[in-house]
């Protein structure tokens, strides 16, 4: 690549990076660009819960994100509690889902989560953090724990391509691990599984959007201190197609024991 194309792809790379912003957990500014098999999984987290739980049972969904999911339950508004910590999404909960009646409260330390003991039947975390023994708090007697996380090895390849070295954001943060820190927590498990599926992205700039939104990934990313690295990427891509990665997801159900 020549300096006019040098610069061509940075100017375009410094747009996507100035863009990369979202409300809820909206991927539709790269769709198309970008192909991610992270619903391909042997489970199906709505299944799992729709399973576990009932339609009288009171329910918590920690991280809610936008609530999009949540409300794509259909579960009873009175029934139903959502908390989350990053600001855009607490002030789109509030109006969103405040209005329903649905119990909304922000909550930043998922060890400390504002609601009194034994509160829920049923408690669900998608991709956000816990604390086993502030979940089991306010779970009742044999109430469960239902949660699809990110484990540590996410996208690690891409990672590693723009940030060689960068250490892991969240070690530790797969099932083994975490499976025995509900164990010592007191919960019994009634399921899990563990797997690793390809995302691909098929031009630089959606993956620096992506890396630009992901950012407890790509902890330090930018395109100014990152462009030799995009540019590599960049040659990749025009030589192969794509480059890729790997997600890494875990599930579990666990249990609190009836005393």
């Amino acid at each position: 690549m020549n300096a006019m194309d040098t610069g061509k792809l940075k100017e375009a790379w410094l747009a996507e990076e100035a863009v990369a912003h979202i409300k809820g957990w909206d991927f539709s500014h790269i769709e198309g660009r970008f192909d991610s098999k992270e619903n391909d999984m042997p489970w199906d987290y709505e299944t799992v819960i729709c399973k576990y739980m009932k339609k009288t049972d009171k329910i918590l969904d920690m991280d809610t994100g936008g609530g999009e999911f949540l409300l794509s339950l259909g579960h009873p508004y009175e029934l139903t509690a959502a908390t989350e910590g990053y600001a855009p999404n607490v002030t789109l909960c509030r109006e969103k889902l405040g209005s329903l009646g649905i119990d909304f409260r922000e909550m930043a330390d998922c060890s400390r989560m504002p609601f009194e003991d034994g509160m829920f039947d049923v408690v669900i975390n998608r991709h956000g953090s816990y604390d086993p023994k502030e979940v089991y708090r306010v779970l009742k007697p044999g109430g469960v724990f239902i949660t699809q996380q990110v484990g540590e090895d996410n996208e690690r390849e891409l990672v590693e391509m723009l940030l060689p070295g960068l250490d892991k954001s969240f070690p530790g943060h797969h099932l083994a691990k975490q499976a025995e820190l509900f164990g010592k927590a007191g919960f019994i498990a009634l399921e899990q599984g563990e797997v690793f599926r390809p995302i691909r992205f098929y031009d630089t700039g959606a993956l620096v959007w992506f890396a630009r939104i992901i950012q407890w990934e790509f902890v330090g990313f930018s395109v100014e201190s990152c462009m030799d690295r995009l540019l590599e990427v960049e040659q990749k891509i025009r030589k192969t197609g794509f480059v890729e990665g790997q997600v890494h997801r875990f599930y579990m159900v666990m249990k609190k024991p009836v005393d």
